[in-house]
């Protein structure tokens, strides 16, 4: 029995093949969003305004930059969003310096507030998570 021989030109069209095929497909790249955008992590802002028309996909990430000495990042439970409330955190996300950056890992809604009664003034996001659809 004869074992199969390819020969060095159809090697290289075959490799040649396979890397133009990888260049077709589209690489999806993560996106950073700033949290309010220009405006950044603060009192008075609008942030359902903000994040509409917004889609934040698994793998994404949002940044938020703030005043480290008065506020934070906080993610609670969509109780804790509607009612304010900072002293559970489901997650405490400020590190000190104002400058937080959450990974977007989960499909899920994430709700974020700020502590200091600044969710009162405003400092309050919900974003929702989903997956990437393949086209």
């Amino acid at each position: 029995m004869k074992g199969l021989r390819i020969g060095f030109p159809a090697v290289v069209v075959a490799a040649v093949l396979l890397m133009l095929s990888a260049e077709l497909v589209p690489e999806v790249a993560a996106m950073r969003f700033i949290a309010g955008g220009n405006k950044g992590w603060t009192k008075n802002v609008n942030y359902k305004s903000w994040a509409k028309g917004k889609h934040f996909y698994l793998g994404d990430w949002i940044f938020f930059v703030y005043d480290r000495n008065k506020m934070s990042v906080l993610e609670v439970s969509r109780g804790d969003y509607e009612r304010c409330i900072a002293r559970r955190p489901l997650h405490n996300w400020s590190n000190g310096a104002g400058r937080d950056v959450v990974p977007l890992n989960v499909t899920k809604t994430y709700y974020f507030i700020s502590g200091n009664g600044f969710c009162y003034k405003g400092m309050k996001l919900a974003i929702h998570v989903e997956k990437r659809h393949q086209h």
